[in-house]
């Protein structure tokens, strides 16, 4: 109180820089609490690259109570900047936060999703029913998560596109393991067709769509090699796609109809029952 009493003393020319001055030193450190945070959350862990692990990956709990905190030193930051910038128009710190006490009621009685959005992204954070970085669905909604705040949860899907999620909208989660969907396909080889050949054009044709796509199509196909059907006396031929949750569409549609006009100058009579797609865990 003596350094604010000292400060009404000043001048009022120096009091209008000490004004800018503390809206500006308040912006700033709202930022680079900010800029602190964006680089906690991209931090890479370990020494080698290939195996180097993020921190939010490590310690999902540690990151999405960290960017909640962030939302709440970054309210409490202007408003005592706003208090403070107030004083110096002689309004009374005392009436000031009386204000706020009274215009906090009026939110919760007449803006009460405010205080859910509150509520609901608190208990999201302590229940463990998200994390930063994973893959959920919310709201109908397909992304990564990448803030938990005290009002929206934000997303960004396979666009790069950020989605804001109100807290209070969210009555459902759906987590995704380790963030994808996993297709099998399995692609049957009638003994017409040889078997090396079949196998280097259906890799070529995964990997090119591998390529194409990446957004989509999260790491290189898998090949697990041509196998015999138990209790059947034919042969299929195996591929792993690891894809974004809710585009499982370019495997059924774009690849597999790639692998049937290959398979139908090798052998005319293919069909596209002979090719099979399902979604399972590993």
């Amino acid at each position: 109180m003596e350094t604010i009493d000292l400060m009404m003393k000043i001048p009022t020319g120096f009091r209008i820089v000490a004004i800018v001055l503390l809206a500006v030193l308040a912006h700033f450190t709202v930022q680079g609490l900010k800029r602190l945070t964006r680089w906690m959350l991209t931090l890479k862990l370990g020494t080698e690259t290939s195996t180097a692990e993020s921190f939010p990956r490590r310690y999902p709990k540690v990151a999405t109570v960290t960017t909640i905190l962030v939302s709440a030193l970054t309210f409490v930051i202007y408003f005592m900047a706003i208090g403070l910038i107030l004083r110096e128009f002689k309004v009374s710190l005392t009436a000031y936060l009386a204000s706020a006490s009274v215009i906090g009621l009026a939110v919760g009685f007449g803006l009460q999703g405010l205080v859910q959005d509150i509520v609901i992204g608190l208990t999201l954070i302590f229940s463990d029913a998200l994390n930063i970085e994973d893959v959920v669905e919310l709201s109908g909604q397909i992304g990564k998560v990448e803030n938990i705040g005290l009002r929206f949860t934000t997303l960004v899907n396979l666009h790069g596109q950020k989605i804001y999620v109100p807290n209070r909208n969210i009555t459902m989660i759906s987590r995704f393991r380790r963030g994808a969907i996993r297709g099998y396909v399995d692609i049957q080889l009638p003994d017409e067709i040889e078997e090396k050949m079949a196998t280097e054009t259906v890799k070529s044709i995964a990997t090119g769509l591998y390529n194409q796509q990446k957004s989509i199509i999260l790491e290189k196909p898998e090949f697990f090699g041509v196998k015999e059907a138990k209790g059947g006396n034919w042969r299929y031929l195996r591929v792993k796609f690891r894809l974004w949750p809710g585009q499982s569409a370019i495997i059924e549609t774009t690849f597999k109809q790639r692998v049937i006009d290959f398979m139908k100058k090798l052998y005319p009579n293919y069909a596209d029952w002979m090719i099979t797609i399902a979604y399972r865990v590993e």
